[in-house]
This record gives structure tokens, sequence and C-alpha cells, in this order.
């Protein structure tokens, strides 16, 4: 835990996680925590407020965020174990419309899974996340491995030749399901619940990083940790 947080010590990342934390997050709840470098600083704050005696639960988004719990002693439960009161997770672009980029971290399955499930979805970032529109950052696109060639064909169709995730040399990225991710470029996206029903609708894809009508407060932090929380579109 220790080296993980000397390599992702930026204030920014750490004023927008706790800030979040400290605004919804209460004693006898229970609470999504994502995935990545900024979601990491919620589950400290989560972590220091359990350590103080308040029982809060968690429902994780990862394999990483789980192992980051049980080091912090913060109790780990099913989804639907209880009501999530509220969840916390990044995002690698965020549009004026709160519609999101997810999966930078390979998690963007069980994140959507959390963020329908939570009572208050909350986004932490920092404002280089902030974007006029989605896409400049690739589109993750989980798939199972064995239709990976299908997959690939019709999303081509759709846009420039998809980069399948490299883990280690030239083996693929796992995720925690068993799939594959797909990173997928397909310039600036205009309509993100098209898209995302379009490549839904093909047989192999499990799911996409797009995440639209599910965000409930965007608290973005600048280099300097000053928080703001954006406006709601």
């Amino acid at each position: 835990m220790g080296a993980t947080r000397f390599a992702n010590d930026d204030p920014a990342k750490r004023a927008a996680g706790y800030a979040a934390v400290d605004r919804y997050v209460r004693d006898g709840i229970c609470v999504g925590l994502g995935t990545g470098t900024t979601a990491y600083w919620a589950i400290e704050r989560v972590g220091e407020r359990v350590a103080r005696g308040e029982r809060i639960a968690a429902v994780a988004t990862s394999s990483e965020t789980e192992s980051l719990c049980r080091e912090l002693s913060i109790p780990l439960i099913e989804p639907l174990a209880q009501p999530m009161t509220v969840a916390i997770d990044g995002a690698d672009e965020v549009a004026p419309d709160w519609s999101l980029i997810k999966g930078g971290g390979g998690a963007l399955f069980r994140e959507k899974l959390i963020a329908l499930l939570a009572e208050r979805y909350i986004i932490v970032v920092t404002g280089e996340k902030l974007v006029p529109a989605l896409g400049a950052f690739p589109l993750p696109v989980e798939i199972v491995p064995f239709a990976e060639p299908y997959v690939r064909r019709e999303i081509e169709v759709r846009c420039k030749v998809p980069a399948k995730r490299r883990a280690c040399g030239n083996e693929p990225f796992v995720t925690d399901n068993g799939n594959w991710i797909l990173d997928c470029r397909f310039g600036t996206i205009a309509d993100p619940p098209q898209l995302d029903e379009q490549l839904r609708a093909i047989h192999g894809v499990v799911s996409t990083g797009l995440f639209y009508g599910v965000v409930d407060e965007v608290i973005a932090a600048g280099a300097d940790g000053d928080v703001r929380f954006v406006s709601r579109p």
C-alpha cells in the first residue's frame, strides 16, 4: 500500500477522492468503491473512517480494489447484500452532459454494475479529464475472447482498427471476468447512447466504457488541490 501511495501521490487526485468521501459517506452505509488512481484516494479515506470505528461496508469494482480494502480492513460485501447509498469512482473522460468514458483500468463491467446499483453515483477526476466531447481517450470494449475475430470485424466497420489491450509482452489483458478488452478509436463521440447500443448489439461484446445517465455529482480538483463541484448539465 505504501509503495502504491508514493507512486500515486497526486494532490489533485487525493483532494478529489477525499472530498467525495467527506461529502457523501456516513457511518453505517454501504459504499461502492471504484478502480484507478483517483478512486484509490477515496478508498484510503474510507479506510481512515473505518479505522476510527465507523461501520462502513464496501462493494469493490475489481480485484485490485478488493485487495486495497482488505489491507485497510474495510469490510467487503456482495452486490445487493444491502442498499448501496453511494458509489465513488473515477473516469477517463467527462463530457459536459456528464456522459463518461471509463475502463482505462479494465474494470468497466463491474464499474457499470455499481453505477446502476448505487443510489448516488459520484465521479472524481482531475481537471484535465473534463472534455468538450468524448473520444480522445480510446473507448474500452470488453469482449468474450472466443468471439474476438468476429467482434473486431464488426467494430472495424464503425471505427479505425481497434487495438487489443496487452498486459505483458504479447499476452492479452484479461479482465476480472475472464474477458479481453479492445481499445477503440471512434474519434469524437457525438451520441454516446447510440454508439453504446450499436456496440452492445454485436454478439460477443460484454460491455462498453460509455456511461451516461447515471452520474449524480462530478467532483474535479486542480493541480493545487482546489476542489470544485461541477454544475449539473
